[in-house]
């Protein structure tokens, strides 16, 4: 299958705003001599502007796309774009690149990226992207290479060539003055001299992740003619120039709608989470209790032990978690049985959790996403979309054991996918992406490792055929591999059977699959009811209401990743059990701060407090 890329209104937008900022720009390239090299012509990029017109063309394009207007020597040439995932960011960087030449001249570009799985998704982009950059554009010659320490002769041809040369690098591989490319050689100059001399337009994947001080400077080391900066979730908006926020990508049917779906056990009572350790005698034939319960601090939700007694409220005893406000007052104990209860009238009794009930929480989050996935299959798969589910995984060896067998993940898959697809045949239908050690073992990694590489490349080599119906492949199983530069926009089913605190983390596994769906024939399809995806987890790594959302991370774990604002994008799905009624509102807080008050007969409002 080839990808089909569309020239969407939005993103010329994006493009043009950039190439704006630099009209009455004369259309030349520049080339010098590298005295200190002494071998070859170089040819670099050249800015012929005045500061003053720069700052007037800022104005301009700010005030054209409805952003506040800055002095252009607050942050220098530095311009942020914003735009929300799944929306082509990497698309429209990658364009500007070539609009940028085609107006301009400028040869020379440098992407900085953080990460090694979003470094294979730009090197993925700049492959797959070619050939219709070569049609909108004419032809223009264009190389890119990814920065290799072993492979510094690559640097020289960056500065020599006379046609677009794009270098993908990673900031880590010059942050530092002990990093090769920073080392003075034996010719007297450090290899990052290349780059320095052809004053590359330098453009930012992420820039978030790239604020502290040695970075910042690392990024000044590069002698950029100007930077550019892309992210949706900005921590200094320098010179923002674009924004397409969350609200606006859905409301233009750019993402897909996001249902989330928890899976309880037995003592997770209405989605808060209550184990019974112990019922202990006390002073004077009194009983009291150890449990595990979710408590809220400022930073995030986590297991605590706690000793109640009857009358003990564990609203109070969670720091206010707002899943227990309700029902959750000790009600009375029972010794002999081991039993506690609570005002609401539910009980649960010492030893009701533990690997098992993990096991069948597991275990029915694998079901509830082969139900929908298979539902969904009936309804896409005449239209010609494929539909594919990702697993995120705590362990490899739960999928798959160290001597290759199957891990009780894939066990129970199997059971699982036989019994409602009605189908005996499992081969191909499954797999998982990990890293392996030099031994070919697989490993438990963190996604940033050596180690990581290879597992990259092959998904992002398998990101096409995966799209086909001619791979049985549908549910996908990954480890860290998959958290951060992979997308897919056939990802109609995430499942979450690990545990993530982190928010940062949480968006990056939701994140996989918000495109638009693609047809067999590599097209968008962008029907509003085949652009849902759900999202099944355990309210043990997060509290989440039963909400359909536009932007599943503003809400996402309780926490507030981002403002929330007056939209119609977060709609009714069911009743919340642990919510509260109040007149016409049912009122679900977030955190400690947010609250979503949503009228109570057809929820199209939210306010944020």
């Amino acid at each position: 299958m080839e990808l089909k890329f569309e020239e969407l209104p939005y993103q010329l937008d994006a493009v043009n705003a950039v190439a704006n900022l630099f009209a009455g720009q004369p259309n030349h390239a520049r080339t010098f001599n590298l005295t200190s090299q002494g071998t070859g012509r170089f040819v670099g990029n050249g800015l012929d502007l005045d500061w003053e017109t720069l700052g007037r063309n800022l104005n301009v394009v700010q005030k054209q796309n409805g952003q506040p207007e800055t002095e252009i020597g607050a942050h220098g040439l530095n311009f942020s774009l914003e735009m929300e995932t799944g929306t082509g960011k990497t698309y429209v960087y990658l364009r500007t690149i070539y609009e940028l030449n085609r107006s301009y001249g400028w040869k020379k570009f440098v992407i900085v990226v953080p990460s090694v799985p979003i470094r294979e998704g730009v090197l993925k982009s700049l492959e797959i992207t070619k050939a219709h950059f070569d049609g909108v554009f004419g032809r223009p010659v264009m190389r890119y290479s990814e920065y290799s320490s072993s492979r510094l002769s690559d640097l020289r041809a960056f500065a020599v060539n006379d046609h677009i040369e794009i270098l993908v690098i990673n900031i880590q591989s010059f942050e530092k003055d002990g990093n090769v490319i920073n080392k003075v050689n034996e010719s007297g100059e450090a290899p990052i001299k290349f780059i320095q001399e052809t004053c590359p337009i330098v453009i930012i994947d992420e820039p978030q992740n790239m604020e502290t001080e040695g970075r910042l400077n690392a990024l000044e080391s590069l002698n950029p003619l100007f930077t550019l900066r892309y992210s949706a979730t900005h921590k200094n908006p320098y010179h923002k120039v674009y924004s397409l926020n969350p609200v606006q990508a859905y409301n233009l049917k750019l993402v897909k709608q996001i249902e989330v779906l928890p899976v309880l056990a037995e003592n997770d009572v209405n989605g808060a989470f209550a184990e019974l350790l112990e019922v202990k005698q006390a002073a004077k034939g009194r009983l009291k209790a150890d449990l595990n319960i979710h408590y809220q601090d400022k930073k995030e939700t986590k297991k605590k032990k706690v000793s109640v007694k009857s009358g003990d409220d564990l609203f109070e005893k969670s720091g206010g978690h707002e899943a227990y406000r309700h029902g959750f007052i000790i009600d009375g104990m029972d010794f002999e049985n081991q039993e506690l209860a609570f005002s609401s009238g539910k009980t649960i009794t010492r030893g009701g959790d533990g690997d098992a009930v993990r096991d069948e929480i597991m275990k029915n989050q694998i079901r509830e996403t082969v139900r929908e996935h298979l539902a969904k299959e009936k309804r896409l798969n005449p239209l010609g979309i494929k539909v594919l589910s990702l697993f995120f995984i705590d362990r490899v060896e739960n999928y798959r054991a160290a001597d290759g067998t199957a891990g009780k993940f894939a066990l129970w898959f199997e059971e699982i996918y036989r019994e409602l697809s009605g189908s005996t045949d499992t081969a191909g239908v499954h797999d998982g992406y990990f890293s392996q050690d030099k031994k070919g073992r697989l490993k438990n990694t963190d996604g940033t490792t050596q180690a990581d590489n290879d597992t990259y490349r092959l998904i992002m080599r398998d990101k096409e055929t995966l799209l086909s119906f001619s791979s049985p492949l549908r549910f996908i199983f990954s480890h860290s591999a998959l958290k951060e530069g992979w997308d897919n926009p056939n990802v109609f089913q995430i499942c979450t059977l690990n545990e993530t605190r982190s928010p940062l983390k949480k968006r990056q596994e939701i994140g996989r699959g918000l495109r638009i769906a693609v047809n067999q024939k590599g097209r968008r399809v962008r029907d509003e009811d085949e652009n849902e995806k759900q999202l099944y987890f355990s309210p043990r790594r997060a509290k989440i209401p039963k909400l359909k959302s536009s932007r599943l991370d503003t809400i996402f774990g309780g926490i507030v990743f981002g403002k929330i604002i007056t939209h119609p994008g977060i709609q009714y799905r069911q009743q919340f059990a642990h919510t509260c009624r109040n007149g016409n509102l049912i009122r679900l807080t977030l955190g400690q701060q947010a609250l979503i008050e949503i009228p109570n007969k057809r929820f199209k409002t939210c306010r944020y407090h």
